[in-house]
């Protein structure tokens, strides 16, 4: 009975009971087996684009960084040691899943677009101030999550982030954390960005999922996502 319900409480997070099984609708960025999909950071703005260099530039991250992302048991894994991973894929307008697990002082995130960031990590750390906010976000628009909706550290997380236009919702653990705020493009800051009269610039039209490296091991499944048109 203890069994099933979990299993239950598990599905209502994601709409399926299955690990890296996508709901309706969805498409999983992890299959559960293998890394198909993902590839070594090569940052946005530092992309070349010159395909044959771009390709080189990813061959190059593939071998330096890749050897430190593994899969183990359905779950991605990090041992802190390399850099981020991000898709292959570039994504504009999309609503998203995952789950994700860090610990004690972790720290980690998800870049949305190849933009920096929604802050995951260890609340005690910092405040109480819990994961899901914008971490790079400069005033006006705010940093920090609405409200510490995260779960003791060793246990499962679970986001829902929505990205429209320039702006970004999330939900944390089913509490909305971000609601609807513009998420700054942290690569194209003036080098003024106090001055009101140098507004930051607008996100890329599109760009990578990333899983941010912070130094610390980090365990990642359930990752779905679905494209607004």
């Amino acid at each position: 009975m203890k069994m099933m319900l979990a299993i239950l409480m598990a599905a209502s997070l994601t709409g399926q009971a299955k690990d890296n099984t996508p709901p309706e609708g969805f498409t999983a960025l992890f299959n559960g087996k293998d890394l198909t999909g993902w590839q070594g950071l090569v940052e946005l703005p530092k992309r070349d684009k010159d395909p044959e260099k771009y390709a080189a530039q990813i061959k190059a991250a593939n071998e330096k960084y890749l050897p430190h992302w593994g899969v183990k048991d359905g779950v991605i894994t990090y041992d802190g040691k390399g850099q981020s991973l991000q898709t292959v894929k570039d994504y504009g307008d999309f609503e998203m899943f995952v789950d994700w697990k860090i610990g004690a002082g972790g720290d980690s995130g998800i870049y949305v677009r190849g933009t920096p960031q929604i802050q995951i990590w260890d609340p005690s750390k910092h405040n109480g101030i819990g994961s899901g906010g914008l971490y790079n976000n400069i005033a006006p628009n705010p940093t920090n999550p609405i409200k510490n909706a995260d779960k003791p550290i060793g246990e499962w997380n679970h986001f829902k982030i929505v990205m429209k236009g320039d702006k970004v919702s999330v939900w944390l653990n089913e509490e909305l954390v971000v609601d609807n705020t513009p998420l700054d493009n942290y690569w194209g800051r003036p080098k003024n960005p106090k001055d009101p009269q140098t507004p930051n610039p607008p996100l890329p039209a599109k760009g990578p999922i990333e899983l941010q490296h912070h130094g610390d091991h980090l365990e990642f499944k359930n990752i779905y996502i679905k494209e607004l048109n």
